[in-house]
């Protein structure tokens, strides 16, 4: 196991979303082998961790997040014997592995459910007004009449976190992991697992209910009782060597509900969508960043930024186009606290927003119109017609040859080399991941701070070059985003690392 027990507290993590990252037995699949095999790439990008989505057994109704066996490997995937050799491997490289858990729910096909478990689950005679997060009603009929809660795919049960055999499970399914040699885990739906008493009605109101936590709790997120949970695991994440983390996936109404999952007594980061989902303004990107780092020392844990994952529309398409996503990129790198990178953002790819119908998987999909698929598309290694894969499961463009892996090498230019050298150079400033971070005075549609000691950042979100002189700042830029024309501005759209 690897020293240093904050390593979490300014990592670069990388998520890999394993059946669209590197195919090792050429099924068209994405497996452990695969992520295995391209270490070597991960460790030349610079990465302190790799995230693994699921690779657990699973009938795959939700990509993974449906699992039945929270303690085998998928055979779609590989086997715990792949698992454990990727581990060694990484950690023979210096590169932490943290895995997800899902313990919201299950898959229907999970040995409690198929077993007729009914306790472990959330039954009841009669349905109330919840509704999925993929659409539709969270509640689904079963022959003797009684009705289940899904608030996800009905294929996915909610586990009910009031029965101790549930609560004995996952302390027991941690151990395994952490036992094996995982250095942490992404809590999926960690605002999930407990419901108010008597599961109330939400109500009425217009549109969907999971639009409702931008300004008010639903009965079932983010309750006050899902924080003993958390207080149940972190005596077990601080008894192993290595300083064993985990991190909430947590939608909630607030920052200061937000914080609430963090502390030495929970867990030890959140994710900071609010940053994620801002708007590319200067303005919008400093409101967010102010309020995440006032939390941050609140709760004495950094922030953990991120600009796209498996859920979310990739930040070049978001953003509107590849300049802007690298000057956002260079901005989240040179922030307090770890990042989050999601497997493919190093090479500049953008949604993939005409995938055929019938070749969409998100269950999203089919039952509220919008999916996820088009984040997921695997990753163009090589140039030549397959990009590295053998009849992969989700198309990849044909345009995308440009943008593979094996075009990008080599080029100073390409997005590839700039993800390098941003970590490289946060490796050898480490205020760039620690630190304190001071705003410099500057025009509306520009962002500048400083980092100690003497590194400023500047991002220009307007249409107008802006002179770094008028900022009270040098020329000596140890990054640039964008084209620089060496006359001393920053260019539109683009973000610079520079000597104070």
């Amino acid at each position: 196991m690897l020293a240093d027990d904050d390593w979490w507290r300014d990592a670069v993590v990388y998520q890999v979303y394993p059946r669209s990252f590197a195919d090792a037995n050429g099924d068209g699949i994405g497996d452990l082998q695969g992520v295995r095999h391209r270490l070597g790439y991960l460790s030349e990008l610079g990465v302190d961790a790799i995230w693994l989505s699921p690779f657990y057994t699973s009938p795959m109704a939700d990509a993974g997040y449906d699992v039945a066996d929270h303690r085998d490997v998928d055979p779609m995937f590989g086997t715990l014997d792949d698992f454990d050799e990727l581990v060694r491997d990484a950690h023979a490289r210096g590169i932490r592995v943290i895995v997800d858990l899902v313990p919201n729910h299950s898959s229907d096909r999970h040995p409690w459910f198929q077993a007729g478990l009914r306790d472990r689950y959330i039954f009841r005679d009669r349905p109330n007004d919840w509704e999925s997060i993929f659409g539709g009603p969270a509640w689904t009929q079963v022959e003797d009449g009684q009705w289940y809660l899904h608030l996800f795919a009905p294929e996915q049960p909610d586990l009910n976190w009031e029965h101790p055999e549930v609560r004995a499970e996952f302390r027991d399914v941690l151990r395994f992991w952490l036992d094996r040699g995982v250095d942490g885990f992404r809590v999926d739906v960690a605002h999930g697992m407990v419901k108010a008493e008597g599961l109330p009605d939400v109500g009425p109101k217009e549109g969907p209910q999971a639009e409702m936590l931008g300004d008010e709790r639903v009965p079932y997120f983010d309750q006050d009782g899902v924080h003993d949970i958390y207080r149940e695991w972190r005596p077990i994440l601080d008894s192993y060597p290595g300083g064993r983390m985990a991190v909430a996936e947590a939608w909630v109404s607030s920052p200061e509900r937000l914080a609430r999952y963090v502390g030495p007594d929970q867990l030890h980061q959140a994710f900071n969508f609010e940053f994620m989902l801002a708007d590319y303004h200067a303005k919008a990107f400093r409101t967010v960043i102010e309020k995440a780092l006032a939390e941050a020392e609140l709760v004495g844990s950094p922030t953990t930024w991120v600009l796209s994952n498996h859920d979310k529309p990739r930040h070049v398409t978001r953003h509107g186009g590849l300049g802007r996503a690298r000057a956002a990129t260079l901005l989240m790198l040179a922030l307090p606290g770890s990042a989050y990178v999601y497997n493919g953002e190093e090479l500049g790819l953008p949604e993939v927003l005409d995938l055929p119908d019938e070749l969409r998987q998100d269950p999203a999909f089919r039952r509220s119109g919008e999916s996820r698929d088009g984040c997921r598309v695997p990753i163009p290694w090589t140039g030549e017609p397959g990009f590295g894969w053998r009849d992969p499961w989700l198309p990849i463009p044909a345009s995308w040859g440009p943008l593979s892996a094996e075009a990008q090498h080599g080029d100073p230019g390409s997005t590839l080399s700039l993800y390098r050298a941003a970590l490289r150079i946060r490796k050898e400033h480490p205020a760039l991941g620690g630190g304190t971070l001071t705003w410099l005075d500057s025009p509306r549609d520009v962002l500048a701070f400083e980092r100690d000691p003497g590194l400023a950042v500047v991002l220009n979100t307007g249409e107008r070059p802006v002179e770094l002189a008028a900022l009270g700042l040098r020329s000596e830029v140890l990054l640039s985003s964008g084209p620089q024309a060496g006359d001393g501005t920053v260019a539109p759209d683009s973000t610079l690392w520079l000597r104070r």
